[in-house]
């Protein structure tokens, strides 16, 4: 009883807290279907490393974390599940979407401005600014690589602002179209996608990424190998298990790490709620800046797009594609933005992983100077 009794004395209002964090990000996974794949894992981990005297810090999460995360090889790993899962056929399509994908990027920009006021680090600022991506692992290698000491709060964010993206974009798609823009119908024309071109399209992406911004290599060549694994037509059991058994292992373990940062001295800090409302502001931004881009193209295009498929060149795929496909058939039954949409939103993964390599190449040029 005595050891008992010391043990609960052990807990400090900071710890509870924190476990009290722990099962919010659990309850969000179980009861709201956030992310339950990485924030179940992650609001366990964290209630693990919150308990005074858990062998759990120094033990399993430590080595998890050191193996997968400071090396940055869970997220490169989940790149290659995530590949595998993008069809990029309608991106070859119609590969002039990849501008909207482009555009998407803006906030991450507009952010690292604003943090910058905030953080004295560029370290901090420059993974802060990355949330905006869209795309969780990016943001976690970014920050991991930068040696952001915010790397539990910016992965916090870039997960819970994905999941809320059904949330976030609507309202902003809505305050910046009018009703007749988003009732514009884009007839989608298919056409023709090789087996050759699909399979040397992520090659020629890798290499000449990688030439432009050696920064990108690995995430980039990680994502294009698992696509090339899909696409190659002879790997179709690995294609398989990289989509469904490989992405889910890495995403348990990649949560259950992230929780060595999410111990109370790390994270309850007011840094930690700045992280969280300039995220938001990137996911908003980025939104705006795809869904700004499009208008500012009809202006001298005869052939005029739905300006909400801009919207759609985030990372978040491919929930922000379907968002886009469904705000279009509550205005207009009979408008199928789906495949328009979906093709934006898989450029917008290239051009967030893309954006990553730009930090880290800027990141290296300050480092280097």
């Amino acid at each position: 009883m005595d050891i008992l009794y010391k043990n609960l004395l052990a807990f400090s209002w900071q710890d509870l807290v924190m476990i009290a964090i722990g099962c919010l990000l659990i309850y969000l996974a179980i009861s709201k279907g956030m992310e339950p794949s990485l924030l179940l894992p992650m609001g366990f981990g964290t209630i693990l490393v919150n308990i005074p005297f858990s062998d759990a810090l120094v033990g399993p999460i430590h080595e998890l974390y050191s193996a997968g995360i400071a090396n940055e090889l869970f997220p490169l790993l989940l790149f290659i599940g995530i590949g595998a899962m993008i069809d990029f056929g309608p991106l070859l399509s119609n590969p002039k979407l990849m501008l909207f994908g482009a555009a998407a990027q803006f906030g991450i920009f507009f952010t690292l401005c604003m943090a910058s006021m905030f953080f004295p680090d560029f370290r901090d600022y420059f993974s802060i600014a990355i949330i905006g991506a869209a795309d969780g692992p990016t943001s976690i290698a970014v920050a991991n690589k930068l040696g952001s000491q915010y790397v539990g709060a910016i992965t916090v964010a870039a997960y819970s602002y994905m999941a809320l993206v059904p949330v976030i974009q609507p309202p902003v798609i809505k305050l910046l179209t009018s009703k007749k823009e988003r009732m514009i119908r884009m007839p989608y024309e298919q056409k023709a996608v090789s087996k050759r071109t699909r399979i040397l399209f992520p090659i020629i992406i890798t290499v000449v990424a990688a030439a432009i911004i050696p920064q990108a290599t690995a995430l980039i060549g990680f994502l294009m190998f698992g696509n090339l694994i899909r696409e190659c037509g002879v790997l179709d059991s690995l294609s398989n298990t990289a989509q469904n058994v490989l992405a889910n292992l890495i995403t348990i373990f990649l949560g259950i790490s992230v929780a060595f940062n999410m111990t109370a001295d790390k994270f309850l800090q007011v840094d930690t709620l700045l992280i969280m409302g300039l995220g938001l502001i990137a996911f908003i931004v980025d939104t705006a800046g795809g869904v700004l881009f499009a208008k500012f193209l009809n202006l001298f295009s005869k052939k005029k797009v739905n300006p909400m498929i801009g919207a759609a060149g985030i990372s978040a795929f491919p929930m922000s594609g379907r968002i886009v496909h469904k705000m279009a058939l509550e205005e207009d039954p009979q408008n199928f933005l789906l495949m328009h949409s979906i093709g934006v939103n898989v450029s917008g993964q290239i051009a967030s992983v893309i954006a990553g390599g730009i930090i880290l190449n800027i990141a290296a040029k300050l480092l280097g100077g």
